[in-house]
């Protein structure tokens, strides 16, 4: 890939525009301003500088080009995150070697060759010709079916992989793929989806991951599964996807909300009659990442599932886990067994009363519980007291938490105090923490790497104050100059260079070459100069640059003395009484 394209690429995309498709952003004076999505903060700390064209999170220290951000934030190779922004940008990047392209690359071009070919057999086959007219009867426009890029699987065994060979792919990248099955100690495979409707299922970004594939004219139907999916690949994870949301993701923001149905065929009639902001969890429950994603859009959330299966199930831990994310949950009314894709089949604007008449998802609980149990029966009341306490013990803010022990204790006809004393005994487990601590060594791991260390902190602070005021270089004598990191040091370097030249905000491209000065690097430091600015840290320079050089000498000083007291005890275990001697001298030394 040429240097020229990516360049293209670059000057056609804004940074605020790219990373504003995944998170929300603020305008705070020049710059924008958000929550960092790397790691866990209260205050946001992340920053988008579009004069710059760069981000910054100066919680995690992580930035910096919208290249980085898309390898980030996608988990993906900078092959793929240049194909995602040539996509958006508009540029046709140019054909590369077959044998340099990556696994993931190869993986996405077979998924979408095979999407087409699917599509081509829902038009020209003879069967394919009856899946469509099925699709036409359940109400499925010809606009959606092209729109969702629907089709058909012959019911042959290998004549998508045979296809795909031909154009010059391998079997096994055919199974890695998800698309073919691997005969059990055989170097063979067959196709995995045969005589189906098929539903390509997208990313975020609109590319082909993988499919879902309803049976259609199956011999033994019965003995065949109705649905079957794409296993996990590289490309496809069920927690990971949600179904349609490269096509919902701007209705989502502009109505501040998110309906989420269980199937295909729901999401596509609920887009096709106007109601754009509908996704689908695939037939799994609602996992953290689905909830990652989809905070990015709206913290509001409508179900359109069978909650008759929610009770003690997958289904109901995600919504607990919404709620503890801080998600405003609501429920689609009772509509029976009719599917959201059959009611709006029947009268599309009976779909809308039903959304308008969605109830929070406390008042779900209460009205299922006492649905199903008789509040007049001791036993009836245990029961609702069961389904509904959990409920309650898990809200954050005590005065909904107040109104709901109100309400339970008026429907149980009981005192308020015998409800606050049952809720006493309810031991609710987070679903959240639950998770964490699954996975508490990774996390901690990936903390240390993260989280700027105070020396860090210290250096930056100097070298925004520096930026501010070159002048103020001389403060920093050679003796300080150890204390700091190389990074650090070649920035001082170039203040002694430029000492009364403001090259930062002159920001010349020639003045950067001469110096041979990190330029990301300086734009880290305006950037974190231009909040500081923002936020009115008004601090008397030059004391501000002797404290921070004070703190950094102590830190230095405490690192030292520390590493002295270990090869101490060491010495000592190893009864090395010499080295101990020494090293004890030294660690007296730095005391005076």
């Amino acid at each position: 890939m040429s240097d020229s394209q990516v360049e293209e690429i670059r000057n056609k995309l804004n940074v605020v525009d790219v990373v504003g498709s995944y998170i929300k952003l603020t305008k705070t004076g020049i710059n924008y301003r958000g929550v960092c999505p790397f790691h866990k903060e209260k205050s946001p700390s992340f920053f988008v500088s579009p004069t710059r064209q760069m981000w910054h999170c100066f919680g995690c220290g992580l930035g910096h080009s919208i290249f980085d951000f898309v390898m980030k934030i996608e988990g993906i190779e900078f092959g793929d995150a240049l194909r995602i922004l040539a996509k958006k940008a508009g540029v046709e990047l140019k054909r590369e070697n077959i044998q340099l392209k990556t696994e993931r690359q190869r993986l996405y071009e077979i998924c979408d060759l095979s999407c087409s070919f699917f599509e081509k057999q829902l038009e020209a086959s003879s069967i394919g010709k009856e899946a469509k007219e099925y699709l036409l009867k359940r109400g499925i426009t010809e606009e959606s079916i092209e729109k969702w890029r629907l089709g058909y699987s012959p019911d042959t065994w290998n004549s998508l992989s045979d296809y795909l060979v031909g154009k010059g792919y391998s079997r096994q990248e055919i199974v890695k793929a998800g698309l073919a099955v691997e005969k059990e100690g055989k170097n063979d495979s067959y196709d995995r989806f045969r005589g189906r409707i098929i539903f390509p299922i997208f990313d975020a970004n609109s590319q082909v991951v993988g499919f879902g594939a309803r049976v259609f004219k199956a011999l033994n139907e019965k003995e065949v599964a109705k649905y079957i999916n794409t296993p996990q690949t590289l490309l496809y994870d069920k927690s990971n996807i949600l179904y349609g949301l490269h096509n919902a993701k701007l209705s989502a923001r502009k109505n501040n909300q998110i309906v989420l149905t269980e199937g295909y065929t729901d999401t596509i009639m609920c887009h096709q009659a106007g109601f754009e902001n509908t996704v689908a969890t695939s037939g799994t429950a609602l996992t953290q990442r689905h909830l990652e994603i989809l905070k990015r859009y709206t913290d509001n959330l409508v179900l359109a599932f069978d909650m008759d299966t929610a009770g003690e199930n997958a289904t109901k831990r995600g919504i607990d886990l919404a709620e503890e994310k801080g998600f405003n949950i609501k429920v689609i009314e009772t509509y029976g067994a009719k599917d959201p894709a059959d009611i709006i089949l029947e009268n599309p604007l009976k779909w809308q009363e039903v959304i308008e008449k969605t109830k929070s998802i406390m008042d779900y609980y209460f009205d299922s519980a006492f649905l199903k149990n008789d509040k007049t029966k001791p036993e009836g009341k245990k029961e609702i007291a069961k389904i509904i306490l959990p409920a309650i013990k898990r809200l954050q803010n005590k005065i909904e938490q107040s109104h709901w022990i109100s309400k339970l204790a008026g429907k149980l006809q009981t005192s308020e105090d015998v409800i606050l004393q049952e809720l006493e005994k309810v031991k609710v487990v987070s679903v959240s923490q639950y998770q964490e601590q699954k996975q508490v060594l990774t996390e901690k791991n990936n903390l240390k790497e993260q989280v700027p260390t105070r020396k860090k902190l210290l250096e930056e602070k100097i070298m925004t104050l520096l930026a501010k005021c070159p002048e103020n270089i001389d403060l920093v004598e050679d003796c300080h100059t150890c204390l700091f990191s190389e990074n650090a040091k070649q920035f001082l370097e170039n203040m002694k260079k430029i000492k009364n030249l403001d090259l930062i905000k002159s920001d010349t491209e020639s003045s950067v070459e001469s110096l041979n000065i990190n330029k990301t690097f300086l734009d880290v430091i305006a950037l974190k100069q231009e909040v500081e600015e923002l936020e009115n840290l008004k601090e008397e320079d030059k004391a501000e640059i002797l404290l921070c050089l004070e703190h950094l000498k102590d830190l230095e000083l405490k690192n030292k003395r520390e590493s002295l007291s270990k090869a101490i005890r060491i010495a000592e275990i190893e009864d090395n009484h010499k080295e101990a001697e020494d090293l004890i001298k030294q660690f007296n030394e730095l005391g005076k």
